[in-house]
Order: structure tokens, then C-alpha cells, then sequence
């Protein structure tokens, strides 16, 4: 949450020339209201429930280029067509550089309002876990969107000239 996944997201499809497919935009299109009103009006439960079905159709669709929200991967269905359908990258950042991110994504993150600080370093640190299940692990702190978007464009280049057959 908060890490840069859209915008990355975004510069690794161009460069891969692919299609970019935001799950939480989606959801945004599909309801007409942003995800904060979708967890006001509808709550949590039907937006975790359309975010699954979403990813699980997405990710069995071929290049493409997916963002799941932060809150999606903790579901282990989503992890689990990932993990089968894609390449799982996991973009990490440390605490302290997250925590300096929090006054711009409070308000459109609708799982960290009404939380205290210690509350919400609990739910960081809680995810770890699940998000330690990928196929590689970027540290991003103190590194560009560029920076991130092209070691991603060129691990996957590399993964495609060691395992393409030949």
C-alpha cells in the first residue's frame, strides 16, 4: 500500500509494451465511486469479495501487467492465482520510509483511517508475511519509479532468455 505499484506498474507495461490493468481502478469503474466510499457504503467484505473474483480473472489473462491493492494479497485465493497465473513482484519498503508516505495516502487508503500510528504499523508489519510468498522481493526505498520499473522490465528479460524454449 502506498509504494509506488500503479505508478510502477504503469512504466514496466510501457516499456513492455502491455496492457496495465489496476484492480483497484477497476473496481473504482465498476461500483462509480472511489474505493474509500465503496468500504463506506458497501464495506469491506463485498469490496474484498469483487476484488478477488476481479484478480482471479485477471491474472488468468496473458500479458498483462497487474496491481493488486495491498490489502488483496492477505486473502490466500488471491495469492494462490497469482502465485499460479503470474510472476509475483514485491515491492518492499521499510518502515521508516513507508510511515514518511502516510499523510498523503490516509486519506484514500480506507483501512488505515481511524487507526493510530501504532495501529497501523502493527498492520504493516502484519502483512510481511504474506507478502514474503512472491517470485522476487525489490527493496525500493530511496529508488526511482525509473529505477524500479527498468529492474523489473530487465528480471523478467532475463527470466525470458534462461527459460524460453528453444
Amino acid at each position: 500500500m502506498g509504494v509506488g505499484k500503479t505508478t510502477i506498474g504503469e512504466l514496466v507495461a510501457q516499456k513492455l509494451y502491455r496492457d496495465f490493468i489496476d484492480i483497484d481502478k477497476e473496481i473504482e469503474k465498476e461500483f462509480m465511486m472511489s474505493t474509500t466510499d465503496i468500504f463506506k457504503i458497501h464495506g469491506e467484505e463485498v469490496f474484498r469479495n469483487y476484488e478477488k473474483e476481479m484478480i482471479q480473472t485477471f491474472t488468468k489473462q496473458k500479458l498483462k501487467i497487474i496491481s493488486i491493492g495491498g490489502g488483496a494479497y492477505m486473502q490466500s485465493e488471491v495469492r494462490e492465482a497469482c502465485l499460479t497465473n503470474c510472476t509475483v513482484f514485491y515491492l518492499d519498503v521499510s518502515w521508516e520510509e513507508w510511515k514518511e508516505r502516510l499523510d498523503i495516502l490516509i486519506d484514500s487508503r480506507p483501512i488505515l483511517q481511524s487507526r493510530n500510528i501504532d495501529e497501523i504499523e502493527e498492520l504493516f508489519l502484519e502483512r510481511q508475511g504474506a507478502y514474503s510468498l512472491n517470485n522476487s522481493t525489490l527493496t525500493v526505498n530511496n529508488q526511482s519509479p525509473e529505477e524500479v520499473a527498468d529492474h523489473i522490465v530487465e528480471s523478467l528479460k532475463l527470466a525470458w532468455d534462461i527459460y524460453e524454449p528453444h
